[in-house]
This record gives structure tokens, sequence and C-alpha cells, in this order.
């Protein structure tokens, strides 16, 4: 659907406004009437922008938080150009994921929306696949400075990290600790270094 720049902010407040409050209360109990409330809406504004309801509503939200999940990381994450970046980088990920601690907006979202839609593939799809580009960046801005092996693949690096990173962001959502993530990021990281420094 093509929006007018008015009608892009009140599509962006609505969405803004539902995932506060499912930051807040929940998935399960959230209304499409508490989100009208939260954001001053009419029922027909929010039709008009969410055909299919809840779960076009839902999608958007998911769309929403992994864009948070990439901007979270910003500008360290654009900018892994040096070891002492990659070492901000590294903390700004571990001090995110330990704010948000047990409650994963976006997992619960998928669990709701159901992982195997095609909607909810999508967008986890994109976010992954925007994440593992940043890194790759990092990683052969690396090694354009002579600070990583240059035959090292970038790409697979990148993807090995993001592995870790998820499963250490599982564990996370399962015991409470950022000890997997801390461990996944920082041997990622060193693994990264030329073996003879």
């Amino acid at each position: 659907m093509k929006l007018t720049a008015k009608g892009a902010a009140t599509r962006h407040r609505i969405v803004e406004g539902a995932a506060a409050e499912i930051r807040e209360h929940g998935v399960a109990v959230t209304t499409l009437d508490d989100v009208r409330a939260r954001t001053g809406t009419s029922k027909s504004q929010l039709f008009h922008y969410f055909p299919g309801g809840k779960e076009d509503l839902l999608l958007a939200v998911a769309r929403f938080e992994a864009g948070r999940v990439l901007s979270d990381q910003q500008p360290q994450l654009g900018d892994l150009g040096s070891w002492p970046a990659w070492q901000a980088w590294r903390d700004k990920v571990v001090e995110r994921y330990r704010k948000q601690g047990q409650q994963c907006p976006l997992n619960v979202l998928f669990s709701q929306l159901g992982r195997s839609t095609p909607g909810a593939q999508a967008v986890v799809t994109e976010l992954m696949r925007q994440w593992q580009a940043e890194i790759t960046a990092g990683v052969r801005k690396l090694q354009d400075a002579g600070e990583a092996d240059p035959a090292t693949d970038a790409d697979q690096v990148a993807a090995a990290l993001l592995a870790g990173i998820q499963g250490g962001v599982l564990l996370l959502l399962s015991t409470g600790s950022t000890t997997h993530l801390e461990a996944a990021l920082d041997v990622g990281i060193k693994n990264l270094r030329p073996r003879s420094r």
C-alpha cells in the first residue's frame, strides 16, 4: 500500500504503540482495542493500515522489533574497523541482551505468529541477512587494515559469529545468564586475530 507522509507517520505510530503495549503486557493479552486506546486511533484507521487485523499488526511489530535489534547495535556495528571497535560492539550486544533479559519481544511475537509462516520467516531471514552483512563488512575492514588474515572467508566468519550470538541468546532466554553469549562473542572475535599476534 502506497502511503502519504502523514499516512506513513500514522502507521508507524500505531506499530510503535503496539510494540510498547506488547512489551509491557504481552502479546496474548494485548488487544486491538488496547492498541487503539494507546495510539489514539479509530477502528477504521487501524483496519485501513492493517486490513488483516491483529496478525497484520503483529507482523509489522515483528519487523519493527527486528529493526531495533540492529539499530540498538549502532553506531558500533557499522564501524567494525579496529579491534577496539569490535570490543565496543561486543559490549553493546551483551548489554542489549542483558537489559532485555528473558523477555524477548521477537521470540514472543514469533510464537504467536508461528515461526513457519511466510511472513515470520521473511522477517527473520531479512534480519539475519542484514546483520550478517554488517558483520561481514567489519571483517573485511579488518582485513583491509591488515589486522585479520586476508585468506579468511569473511562471510563464513560472520555467519559463525551470528550463529554463536543466536545460540547465546537462546541460552539466555532459558537460563537468564549471558555467559554463553559472551563466550560466543569472545571466542569468535579472538579467532579473527592472526595467529602470529
